[in-house]
């Protein structure tokens, strides 16, 4: 089994602020900082539900399928594109991963 990425739900995570000398940092900094080997952010807010079905066939690709990660957020993005509820990529497509891609 492939291992986690840090996620959770709050929105645009992603995004921080702008300090002289240091650049962007925010939330995925600190904890790449903390070690971790990569960090799953939105860069806008995301409907609560929208992202509750992602992240559930997110972790079913990792778990279930054994998909790395990256590739279990691309087969997760590509499942809910095929939804007519969650067809717009406002729904799927702020999520990012930043670090370890592999």
């Amino acid at each position: 089994m492939a291992s986690s990425p840090s996620s959770w739900g709050y929105s645009r995570t992603g995004l921080g602020k702008e300090i002289k000398g240091e650049g962007l940092v925010g939330l995925t900094r600190g904890f790449m900082y903390a070690g971790a080997a990569r960090v799953m952010a939105s860069l806008w807010k995301v409907d609560d539900r929208a992202t509750a079905e992602l992240m559930k066939h997110f972790y079913q690709g990792m778990i279930k399928d054994g998909l790395r990660p990256a590739a279990a957020l691309r087969a997760a993005q590509v499942q809910m594109w095929k939804q007519p509820r969650w067809q717009e990529p406002y729904y799927w497509a702020a999520f990012v991963l930043q670090g370890e891609w592999k």
